[in-house]
């Protein structure tokens, strides 16, 4: 019985996921890419021949794994077979921690460090470098299958980088620690000099599905096909992305060729397309279809395909009249449109930029909800604990919820016990009845969740502060958290400490969207307005790659949006030595432009 009903998938997304064998797939923007490979991980999970396998599922982001995994059990999917998660995740659970014993920096044991001390101890070690000053946000490095990869294309700070990144590996190895980048490295090293570990997982992984291809590095891409090649053909691979969208390059981010993804894992693959969007009218669609690099062929299709909408581009608004056109546009946008405000974007292509610009437009527009990974007052370190539970202790014991928050309390139990906790008596429905049960009114958001967490344990009768790696992801947790509320309440955004604030993190998107360029993939939009389009930061002055770069920004930005696109390339924003001009292939595009009044 066929897992959907006729009409719910168009031909192409229902011929993609009934092919079988290795899918490599280019998906337009809006062209249902995720439910497209919601059905198809579904349809592998009903066709699983063994109770000892499983379908996985690589996913950019640990948002994206959780949608996906809801929307395969909302279809009555049983996901007890299903492995989710971003890579990081995958080579943790499935490589690291069986096999690392096998690997001689972590055969004595390992913690991975979070985002806050890997900060914390780039920024120490940048500050006792004797030679050329060097900062945190110079460190960008990324591991390729064969060597550690600095980021930053200026050769005056190349050797001095180097030279911290030498000190930071040596005093991670000291902690016997590793990073985000060192998880990759470390696995791939494993399955290269243990060949048989490839072997038992494409085993229990007779298909493996990737997510967001364009944005997968090197490393990533050879440790799956390392699972395909040791599979023999067992083992097939479904991958999807759209390389117009591979805005990551700059950290080792890719779109990998067909001819080269089929030589790395020594198999076929299929290529397939799906090219009808269904998010944009034809206006907008036919307006980012200018920055399409790939030529993909591109249809609109949805709903509001002839919808005309606006398209306006400001290029003499100066840097001083900036808030005002952000606000007149907004205004615009809710009040002559109709755009509810969780249907509004405001983008930019650095944080530096939204910071400021937020607290300012939260003052000035005070009537209207604003969202926004900006505005986030805790770090999603999804591999922190703390943060696991209070994923718990912010949302509501409501029916919508209650499968994803069952399965957020199965995940903290499975990290209690990893940690050595014996939870005697404790399921996952113990757990929510016991964060249910908690009721308190603190104001502040931290305090809110030290009292939480205080009492939760409490009633499960457990002392976390008895077992050390609770303990460490717990003062991570804090540090980390109360650095960014001091951050953001610096830039003007005082109401960020409030437990509502905080509660928001976790709930559907209802106020106007804050977002850097590269946080914004994914999402759409009735109205975007985009500002600082600007030429050294769309492209970055860093970016080798010019105006190809630009190119996958723009296109990025556009398809976003649904009905209205507002571009702006503010004047008089000036560099150490001088004003920033247009970004050039904005600029060179000669489009009809509505100007509105």
């Amino acid at each position: 019985m066929d897992l959907w009903r006729h009409g719910e998938l168009n031909p192409e997304q229902e011929a993609a996921i009934r092919e079988p064998g290795n899918i490599l797939l280019t998906a337009c923007p809006g062209s249902g890419k995720t439910r497209t490979l919601t059905y198809k991980a579904a349809y592998e999970l009903s066709r699983l021949k063994s109770s000892r396998q499983f379908v996985c599922a690589i996913t950019y982001t640990h948002r994206a794994a959780d949608e996906i995994h809801d929307r395969i059990e909302r279809l009555g999917v049983d996901t007890s077979q299903l492995w989710i998660g971003t890579i990081h995740s995958f080579c943790l659970e499935w490589i690291l921690k069986p096999y690392g014993i096998y690997h001689g920096s972590l055969s004595r044991g390992f913690r991975v460090i979070d985002a806050h001390e890997r900060e914390a101890l780039l920024t120490e070690l940048c500050g006792q470098y004797d030679g050329l000053k060097v900062t945190f946000w110079d460190c960008e490095f990324f591991f390729t299958s064969e060597r550690c990869v600095i980021s930053t294309q200026n050769p005056a700070l190349r050797e001095a980088v180097r030279e911290v990144l030498k000190r930071y590996f040596r005093r991670l190895a000291e902690r016997k620690a590793i990073d985000f980048e060192l998880i990759l490295f470390r696995a791939h090293q494993i399955l290269q000099t243990r060949p048989g570990i490839a072997k038992i997982l494409s085993n229990i992984f007779p298909y493996v599905l990737v997510d967001e291809y364009q944005d997968t590095k090197e490393i990533q891409y050879s440790i799956v096909a390392s699972i395909l090649r040791a599979s023999a053909g067992a083992t097939s691979a479904f991958i999807v992305g759209d390389p117009n969208q591979a805005i990551y390059m700059s950290l080792g981010g890719y779109a990998i060729p067909h001819a080269d993804l089929e030589a790395l894992a020594n198999t076929k693959f299929k290529p397939l397309a799906l090219s009808k969007n269904y998010r944009s009218s034809r206006r907008v669609v036919d307006y980012f279809s200018n920055y399409n690099v790939y030529k993909t062929a591109i249809v609109a299709e949805g709903k509001d395909k002839d919808h005309v909408g606006v398209i306006s581009y400001n290029d003499t608004v100066k840097i001083d009249g900036l808030e005002d056109e952000l606000v007149r546009l907004i205004r615009h946008s809710i009040e002559d449109c109709g755009f509810a405000p969780g249907e509004i974007c405001v983008i930019a292509p650095w944080w530096t930029h939204l910071a400021s610009m937020t607290r300012k437009l939260v003052a000035r527009l005070p009537e209207y909800p604003f969202d926004g990974p900006g505005m986030v007052p805790f770090g999603r370190d999804y591999d922190n604990f703390w943060f696991k539970v209070s994923r718990l202790a912010l949302t509501v014991a409501a029916p919508d919820l209650y499968v994803r928050r069952l399965r957020w309390a199965n995940e903290v139990l499975r990290d209690m016990t990893e940690a050595g906790v014996t939870a005697v008596g404790i399921n996952a429905k113990v757990l929510l009845r016991a964060c249910n049960c908690i009721v308190l009114d603190d104001a502040d958001g931290l305090v809110y969740l030290r009292k939480f967490f205080a009492e939760l344990f409490q009633l499960l009768n457990i002392n976390f502060t008895q077992f050390e790696v609770l303990q460490k992801h717990y003062v991570a947790f804090f540090e980390s958290s109360q650095a960014r509320v001091e951050k953001l309440k610096k830039d003007g955004l005082e109401c960020i400490s409030d437990t509502e604030v905080f509660r928001r993190v976790f709930r559907t998107r209802t106020g106007i969207t804050v977002s850097s360029i590269h946080g914004i993939k994914g999402a759409e939009f009735d109205a975007v307005i985009a500002y600082a389009l600007l030429e050294g930061m769309v492209p970055h002055f860093d970016d080798a790659e010019g105006e190809e770069s630009a190119k996958k920004l723009l296109y990025v930005v556009a398809s976003r949006a649904k009905k209205n696109l507002h571009l702006i390339s503010e004047r008089q924003r000036m560099t150490r030595k001088r004003e920033y001009e247009p970004t050039i292939v904005l600029a060179d595009y000669e489009y009809k432009y509505d100007v509105l009044p």
